[in-house]
């Protein structure tokens, strides 16, 4: 039975500010608070429940978002105006909220592709990756000659897709640059839901072929195949020789049927991006709620985006399965303090201007929201951009907040699912592996309902709860994971959407 949506919500006893969850006029009364709004409050931003003197913290969640700028009176909008970031010291208290996890007795299942090696695929693409920019339009023009009715003879086939970027050249090619450039390649190249991928290079740049497939342990075969422009003598000849690579392909790819498999296959990529004041209230709990039912049955999570756990990373070391790996989260933070550094930039540089005009103020109020979609079980593990995740349960992986090259690292790391929270209406998706769009609100899940998969605005209305909406999240990762096609792939998502991190200078 739906329920009026409240005025407002104390998220804990502690906190010095509420939620407004509709817009409320100057001298509205909230009378559980005993305050009244001294000005008009947007939806999703904070009021003040009590006066705070320049310099004292303000909290949210139990936990602190900001310190006052300005002298903050009762009832008085909270955000950019009066709050601000500052150092603070946080109890990492490593592994002290660890405990191993309770599995179900009877694991779910979802209808999935097993690869001869073992690997399980929740789709059944052929691939086209570009070593440098200067092979993406050859890459394109490949991936084209597939669209239409092409792939008739084939419909076990997902698509042929080319995923091309813009780096590649004019980087130190013995720098952590061209690392992480090779390893989201590899990662892309191994990648379950790819049945095969040819690798096109222009033959002079620096990311060699050669080098690539050296450095990553790759090697030629007929799923893997690479080729350069210039020793096929130009763009129509190389156009013409991936066509026929391709055509060699898709035969096999085509032999693949779905069965059931356990859901311990299923690696589930976390993302949130165009965050609102909802965001921690409702889609990334109800996320972290399905997370939760996820490695309850065997599989993995990978929480990510770096900056965004700024000022929360103390919530995820408590959780940690020990001190070493809790402090490889601290590690990265120290790294993107000194990185943000020396590039004169700040922390703090997050949230984006839509973030703000939803109601989040600063990097510490976006990140304990953040971490909600993590759910409560241990953390297992902590890797860098686009390594091999090896662990199952809930893990980290240090990337960007910049949701393309996030989810970039993720799939490379092997995530061959995403769900992504929004609240101002992200539009995204992450070819081979299907993206799932949660909405925070409902009038923008009504407003934006072809691209949304679930409504997680329900929760702010008091007619479903986070467990009940997590478990119908959890269903549909099972779903979508046996072929039921998400929003973004209807409409075409994912291929500009490939994004590898760069890292360092361009000379």
């Amino acid at each position: 039975m739906l329920r009026e949506t409240p005025l407002y919500l104390r998220l804990n006893p502690a906190d010095d500010v509420v939620i407004a969850c509709r817009e409320l006029e100057r001298g509205t009364n909230l009378l559980q608070e005993n305050v009244v709004c001294l000005e008009r409050i947007p939806a999703g931003h904070k009021v003040a429940t009590r006066a705070v003197a320049k310099g004292e913290p303000v909290r949210r969640y139990s936990q602190i978002i900001g310190f006052a700028s300005q002298p903050i009176a009762a009832g008085a909008h909270v955000h950019v105006h009066n709050l601000e970031v500052r150092d603070f010291a946080r109890d990492y208290a490593y592994g002290e909220g660890y405990r191993p996890t309770e599995f179900v007795s009877e694991p779910a299942t979802f209808k999935g592709i097993v690869r001869p090696d073992g690997r399980v695929a929740t789709r059944n693409y052929v691939g086209i990756l570009s070593t440098v920019n200067c092979s993406a339009t050859v890459a394109k023009h490949v991936a084209k000659a597939f669209e239409g009715e092409a792939l008739a003879s084939y419909p076990n086939v997902d698509g042929v897709v080319a995923l091309t970027h813009t780096a590649g050249c004019g980087m130190d090619v013995g720098g952590e640059g061209m690392d992480v450039l090779r390893r989201t390649l590899a990662g892309y190249a191994r990648h379950a839901n790819f049945a095969g991928v040819l690798v096109i290079g222009l033959g002079c740049e620096g990311n060699q072929m050669d080098a690539l497939f050296f450095t990553q342990g790759l090697a030629e075969g007929p799923l893997l195949r690479a080729m350069t422009i210039q020793d096929k003598g130009g763009t129509a000849k190389a156009v013409a020789e991936g066509i026929a690579i391709v055509k060699e392909m898709l035969p096999v790819a085509n032999q693949v049927e779905r069965s059931p498999v356990p859901a311990s296959a299923i690696v589930v990529g976390l993302q949130c991006g165009g965050s609102d004041g909802y965001s921690g209230i409702t889609a990334n709990p109800a996320l972290g709620a399905a997370v939760d039912l996820l490695v309850r049955n065997g599989g993995t999570a990978i929480l990510s985006e770096t900056p965004e756990i700024y000022g929360a990373e103390h919530l995820l070391t408590r959780r940690a399965q020990s001190r070493a790996v809790g402090e490889k989260i601290v590690a990265r933070i120290k790294w993107w303090e000194e990185y943000t550094a020396r590039n004169k930039g700040e922390m703090n540089n997050n949230p984006t201007p839509g973030n703000k005009a939803g109601g989040l103020t600063t990097i510490l109020e976006k990140s304990l929201g953040a971490v909600a979609k993590g759910g409560t079980t241990g953390l297992m593990d902590v890797y860098e951009y686009a390594q091999p995740v090896t662990a199952k349960g809930f893990v980290f992986m240090d990337t960007p907040g910049y949701d393309p090259v996030s989810a970039t690292g993720q799939v490379a790391g092997g995530a061959n699912m995403i769900c992504f929270t929004t609240g101002r209406g992200s539009v995204y998706g992450c070819k081979p592996s299907p993206s799932l769009k949660l909405a925070t609100n409902t009038p923008m899940y009504e407003r934006m309902e072809d691209d949304m998969d679930i409504n997680c605005g329900q929760i702010l209305d008091g007619s479903v709860t986070v467990q009940e909406l997590g478990q119908k999240i959890f269903e549909l990762i099972l779903a979508t994971a046996s072929g039921e096609p998400s929003k973004s792939e209807v409409h075409g998502f994912g291929q500009d959407e490939f994004v590898p991190w760069y890292i360092g200078a361009v000379v």
